[in-house]
Formats: structure tokens, C-alpha cells, sequence
């Protein structure tokens, strides 16, 4: 199978009225037979715009090519845009913002119930925890927490770029909750910089800092990559392949 990156439209029922974009990536490496390992992108096309730092495929390409990591599928998945908004929308009252920085397990709903399982369909994807990673930046950081936090019985990893770990929607409560819940099992890689957003909502760099102390009080497996970076993809870019070989494992 040539490896290839198509895009489809997705209309949800769980957030009726809303339509989005998402994109499959197939490995040329990916065998029917043998179930392949699984990566989900929250804000997807910022990380498979050329113009950005990530270009994910190239990087996925180049470690299942060299036997870093095993066959790996990823999907992009866009924020829900409202088909018919009765008002202009402003953040943080955003649908991106209903569905990242809520905590709550509607999202995650949507992701298992609804897209993944069309988004998938007839490929071979393994159910292992640890074989599968949600993704994302800023809010959508917080979102592939969440997702992780709500069914780690389904997703084992998380990859989080400046992640929005503050008082959006609540999202600066996770420290407290990991620090008061039994710690379940979730392998984190995550990353700020001293330069990230300081805004009315809290301070980003401040909020990934509690999320590494209380992930550190409760023995979590993580690594936290702290630079001079600001609210951007940069860093995250610089540490991308390594952090893909550390939430699957490979670690040389």
C-alpha cells in the first residue's frame, strides 16, 4: 500500500450541528494482518501544514522507515465548526473551545463513538493502550489529556504541545485531580517554555509546571521538556521525533 494522507468531512451528532475536517495518514509499511499502532491529532491540520513546523507525516514516515516505531496511522482531526451560528463566536466560547478545554468526557465521546470508528473503518488498529497517542496543541493539548484521563482502558499516551492546563474551562483543576485520584495509567510527553501565554486565563508555563509536580507526586511516567520558547509549535517540532520514540517505547 502506498502511504498516503486523505481528507474527509465529519458531521457529529453528539455535537449536533457541527461539521468538521480530519485526515487519515497510512504508512506505506502498514500491513492488513498485523494491527497498527495509532496516533490522533487534536487542531490536525496544524500538524500536516506545510507551512507549520510539525509536518508529522515526514517524521512517522521516516521512523517506521527505519524501524524506529512500529506501522503507525494518524489521524487530524479540525475542531467542529457550527453550520449555522446564531451569533460570531469569540474565544473562549469557540466551539474549538467547547470541545478542547471542557472536562468532561463529551469529547472523548465523540472521538470513540462517533469519528474514530469512520475513520478507521476496515483498518487493522491495535486496542492496546499502549500502542495509541492523543495529540494536541494549547487547548488541543489539554484535549489529548483529557481523553487519555476519561479512557486510558484505550489510550495509554499523551503528546502535549503548550498545553492550556489553566482556568479556561476548568482545565487548571487537572493537577488537584491527579493528585487526589488513584494514578492511572497514562504515560505523558509534554512541553512549554518560559515565554508561552500569560493571559486573564493563568499562566501557561505555570500550569504545565503543576501538571509536572503533580504528575511527579503520583509516580506517573512523563518527561517534561521545558524551554524559552513561546505560545508556538517550535519546540514541540524540535522534540517531535523523540518524543513519538519515547511514548512507544523506544527510548535509544
Amino acid at each position: 500500500m502506498v502511504n498516503k494522507l486523505t481528507k474527509n468531512t465529519f458531521y457529529s451528532h453528539i455535537y449536533e450541528g457541527t461539521y468538521r475536517e480530519y485526515w487519515v495518514y497510512i504508512p506505506e509499511q502498514y500491513n492488513e494482518n498485523s494491527p497498527a499502532n495509532l496516533m490522533v491529532f487534536q487542531d490536525g491540520y496544524y500538524y500536516i501544514d506545510e507551512t507549520k513546523p510539525m509536518r508529522v507525516p515526514q517524521i512517522v514516515d521516516m521512523l517506521v522507515a527505519a524501524n524506529k516505531i512500529p506501522p503507525t496511522i494518524c489521524v487530524f482531526i479540525n475542531p467542529g465548526v457550527v453550520e449555522n451560528p446564531i451569533k460570531p463566536e469569540h474565544h473562549p466560547d469557540t466551539q474549538r473551545s467547547i470541545e478542547y478545554d471542557s472536562v468532561n468526557d463529551q469529547y472523548t465521546r465523540f472521538l470513540i463513538n462517533e469519528l474514530l470508528p469512520e475513520a478507521l473503518k476496515g483498518l487493522n488498529i491495535s486496542q492496546e493502550p499502549k500502542n495509541r497517542v492523543t495529540v494536541g496543541f494549547s487547548s488541543g493539548g489539554i484535549c489529548a489529556w483529557s481523553i487519555a484521563w476519561f479512557r486510558p482502558d484505550l489510550f495509554g499516551n499523551v503528546l502535549s504541545h503548550c498545553g492550556s492546563f489553566v482556568d479556561i474551562r476548568g482545565g487548571g483543576k487537572f493537577p488537584y485531580l491527579i493528585r487526589n485520584q488513584s494514578p492511572k495509567p497514562i504515560r505523558m510527553f509534554f512541553q512549554s517554555g518560559s515565554n508561552d501565554l500569560d493571559t486573564k486565563y493563568g499562566n501557561w508555563a505555570l500550569g504545565n509546571k503543576q501538571m509536572e509536580s503533580a504528575l511527579k507526586f503520583k509516580d506517573y511516567d512523563y518527561q517534561f521538556e521545558f524551554g524559552t520558547e513561546g505560545h508556538n509549535l517550535r519546540h514541540g517540532a524540535e522534540l517531535l521525533e523523540s518524543a513519538i520514540k519515547w511514548l512507544f517505547g523506544k527510548n535509544d
